[in-house]
């Protein structure tokens, strides 16, 4: 027994169909770019690479205030190393010059600036001051890599979410500092 064929067989693709290819491209289109960002225009550095040159500097502007706390608390040093460690490696993935392997506190992750902070007398005072310097600058990133190329957004996003893990995990132990 043959099977009866459906009432009216459309004679190209779907609305739907259409619709998804072209937001399909949409994307593609909007996440493909050169991923180093390295496309200039009239001379002058482009947008991506003054966002990668930004958070080079941001992120070793993080390693110089937690020398400055480790500096200024060394009982926090065993707690802070790893954090300040991964703030190293945002500088060094955004392009930055890699710390120096024993930080001083007014030396920054390049160890060209002299630059001296004032950090809170109390350890809970100077967590919460790292901890909302972390998520300002979390904050800043998150909303500075929706311009940028597709492989340094994801590289600001991914930093942007480990700098506000950084701030809870600075804050989580509040009564314990």
């Amino acid at each position: 027994m043959p099977f009866p064929l459906p009432p009216r067989m459309p004679s190209g693709p779907r609305r739907r169909t259409l619709l998804a290819s072209a937001a399909g491209v949409a994307l593609l289109t909007g996440c493909s770019g050169d991923p180093d960002g390295a496309d200039t225009t009239g001379g002058s550095p482009s947008a991506a690479t003054r966002a990668r040159a930004r958070a080079a500097r941001d992120s070793d502007g993080l390693v110089t205030r937690y020398d400055a706390v480790i500096a200024a608390h060394p009982e926090l040093a065993k707690r802070l190393r790893p954090l300040r460690d991964a703030a190293v490696r945002h500088a060094e993935a955004f392009g930055g010059v890699p710390a120096p392997a024993t930080p001083s506190p007014t030396a920054s992750a390049t160890g060209t600036r002299n630059v001296s902070l004032t950090v809170p007398k109390t350890e809970r005072a100077a967590l919460a001051e790292l901890a909302a310097a972390e998520r300002a600058l979390a904050d800043r990133r998150a909303k500075a890599l929706l311009g940028l190329p597709g492989e340094l957004a994801r590289l600001l996003a991914s930093v942007a979410a480990a700098g506000a893990a950084h701030a809870y995990l600075l804050t989580e132990g509040e009564g314990k500092a």
